[in-house]
């Protein structure tokens, strides 16, 4: 007796520390992906490899985010990378043109962001009307507008990245939210005059804080307001969340709306970081997004996820191409890395159903 019972606690907690270990399984990747990119390259655990990680991710995480409230829903939006590129083509224009009207930079490029976002969220509202009220599939319908917005900014470019834009959209693109002289008089937002050869610690670029503000507002309202369960109810059962009274179609225009809004604002960051814009800068990024959500934890069947672990999930992907870039390693690697990860979180969620809650 004494041995079965020591036999059935052993599998207890073997089962236990297996479903730990699955629901775990992103923090333990992060860590091994710091652990070898550190191994390869000694320089690459600092401060600054932190930063340049958060900083060259903002586009993937707001895109992860966008995908986010779509997949919660059981939807998916294929049109993020190109909405983000027609933002960065929509918002390149407007700060150029209000400029040549006179405007100073200081109120062309907050002018031109707005602008920019409310014009951006049109793509969502027409795929939000598709998907609710005409039930043309989320694929067919974002996939759809995919080459709308593609299309209409190469006519707005004729093939020529935007750009001219004011030096200061790159100064605040490129810099920080704290600057720490030798001196250490605090400075913020504003790079200090040092002498020459003294270094300046810059903590937290601009791109992140205005990522992660928008970020912590979103979760906020998926986690603590009624439409953010209204989508959980949704995309765990679109017929029950009806029968309950909810109205299923006007969230749904809200979901594709808010994954605008963010695509949008990705757009926006990478104006502001690279000072141009292409109607395909988001093209590559729509695989990274869908992983990224995946990665997190939420169910492609929807009725899941979280926004904490969205970004953990865009942190994989961050850190992977920023650390294959330190050490020499070419673009197209991250995509194969990237898809075989994908591919790894779905046998991870098949093996632990219950790993993201």
């Amino acid at each position: 007796m004494n041995r079965d019972t020591a036999l059935k606690n052993n599998g207890l907690k073997n089962g236990s520390m297996l479903n730990s270990l699955g629901k775990n399984w992103v923090l333990i990747f992060i860590f091994l992906e710091l652990l070898v990119f550190s191994l390869a390259n000694k320089a690459f655990f600092s401060i600054e490899t932190v930063q340049l990680v958060l900083f060259n991710g903002t586009e993937i995480f707001l895109l992860a985010i966008a995908e986010l409230f779509v997949i919660i829903t059981g939807g998916i939006d294929h049109s993020v990378g190109f909405v983000m590129g027609f933002a960065t083509v929509v918002a390149s224009k407007l700060i150029v043109a209000l400029s040549g009207l006179g405007l100073p930079s200081y109120a062309s490029i907050p002018i031109g962001s707005l602008l920019t976002i409310l014009v951006g969220l049109l793509p969502g509202l027409v795929n939000g009307w598709l998907v609710a009220y005409l039930r043309v599939p989320a694929f067919i319908a974002t996939f759809s507008m995919l080459g709308v917005t593609h299309g209409i900014s190469e006519l707005l470019t004729q093939g020529i990245p935007a750009k001219n834009l004011p030096s200061l959209a790159g100064d605040i693109g490129n810099g920080s939210f704290l600057y720490i002289p030798p001196s250490g008089v605090w400075s913020f937002f504003v790079r200090p005059q040092v002498e020459r050869g003294q270094h300046v610690w810059a903590i937290i670029p601009n791109m992140v804080v205005f990522s992660f503000l928008f970020i912590a507002i979103f979760s906020f309202i998926l986690r603590r307001t009624k439409f953010g369960r209204h989508l959980y109810a949704i995309g765990g059962n679109m017929d029950a969340a009806i029968r309950s009274g909810i109205n299923v179609k006007h969230d749904l225009v809200k979901t594709y709306v808010v994954s605008s809004f963010f695509a949008s604002l990705a757009g926006i960051t990478y104006v502001m970081k690279y000072i141009t814009g292409k109607p395909d800068a988001g093209a590559n990024m729509v695989l990274e997004a869908i992983a990224a959500v995946v990665i997190g934890g939420a169910s492609m069947a929807g009725g899941s996820g979280s926004v904490g672990r969205t970004i953990l999930g865009a942190l994989v992907i961050a850190i992977l191409e920023t650390g294959l870039r330190i050490i020499g390693l070419q673009t197209f690697t991250t995509y194969i890395l990237v898809g075989v990860i994908l591919i790894l979180a779905v046998i991870i969620e098949q093996a632990f159903p219950n790993f993201n809650r």
